[in-house]
């Protein structure tokens, strides 16, 4: 299985160094609300680091709606010029005994596959899919890294990659 720490750009903060003022917004599940509060925690870090600005900080029930959510955030965003430069989704799935699992891990991978390729800005994947508790402990700060940091790090270089692509870069 590949770590993010075998690649050697994937975590580094130096090509988005000169990022002045990224905007951000982050929506989150209530559901598994400890392991959402510890990818929040990890995010903070990296965004606090960058001296990145949180537009908002929206909850909503379980992972199924958060592509809706995100979806509304970016339509304020379509009216507010210092609305977010990137959304970050955060939650967990954790496998049951039944289909549920595969049923919500489908329909949010597919809304936020579906927003990004929609929208103007990044929705940032930080949804854990997992099989159980103890695995999103190893992605929050484990053997896995990080995933609130490394969702942080990807919208940071998402917002430089656009604020580039606008200024012909």
């Amino acid at each position: 299985m590949a770590l993010s720490s075998d690649s050697n750009t994937l975590l580094s903060l130096e090509a988005i160094s000169t990022l002045h003022l990224p905007r951000i917004a982050i929506v989150c599940t209530e559901w598994n609300d400890k392991i959402v509060a510890a990818q929040l925690e990890g995010c903070s870090r990296i965004l606090h680091q960058a001296g990145a600005i949180l537009t908002g900080q929206y909850f909503v029930p379980g992972c199924f709606e958060i592509p809706f959510a995100c979806n509304q955030v970016a339509k304020d965003n379509s009216i507010n010029s210092l609305g977010p430069e990137a959304i970050i989704a955060f939650g967990a799935v954790i496998r049951g005994g039944t289909p549920h699992f595969e049923y919500v891990c489908q329909a949010v991978t597919d809304g936020i596959s579906a927003l990004n390729v929609r929208l103007d800005i990044p929705v940032i994947f930080g949804v854990l899919t997992l099989n159980t508790e103890a695995e999103a402990w190893e992605r929050l700060g484990g053997i896995h890294g990080h995933k609130g940091e490394e969702a942080a790090i990807t919208a940071l270089k998402m917002i430089q990659f656009n604020r580039n692509i606008s200024a012909g870069v």
